[in-house]
């Protein structure tokens, strides 16, 4: 059996990451948004796995790496799906227009003292 090329690999990661991009700025679905964060941090991660095992075989720097991420991003998926959750609650939608009602409104000047 042959290993595969990196070449092939990297191709892989940078499709998932140009993937996750176009996700990203294209939807307005909180959801979807979220899934294509998500895209872009598991093509670091095979980035971070493929680098250390073609590169630097003996050490384990790329897949510690790789775990540090991996539990950030659980703990980013959980606050960000509370956040929906709460948005949804609120306002009946998760679209993106609608977060932008969260917003305070800039206070006239004049206003607590402020001149």
């Amino acid at each position: 059996m042959t290993p595969v090329p990196v070449e092939h690999i990297l191709f892989l990661s940078t499709a998932l990451f140009f993937i996750g991009m176009y996700g990203l700025f294209t939807r307005r679905n909180l959801i979807s948004m979220l899934m294509s964060v998500e895209l872009i941090l598991n093509s670091v991660n095979i980035n971070f796995v493929v680098f250390n095992k073609y590169f630097h075989a003996g050490k384990l720097d790329g897949v510690f790496f790789t775990i540090f991420i991996i539990t950030i991003a659980a703990a980013e998926a959980a606050v960000a799906l509370a956040i929906i959750i709460n948005l949804f609650r609120s306002h009946q939608s998760i679209d993106v227009e609608d977060a932008a009602e969260l917003k305070e409104p800039p206070t006239p000047k004049g206003e607590y003292g402020v001149m």
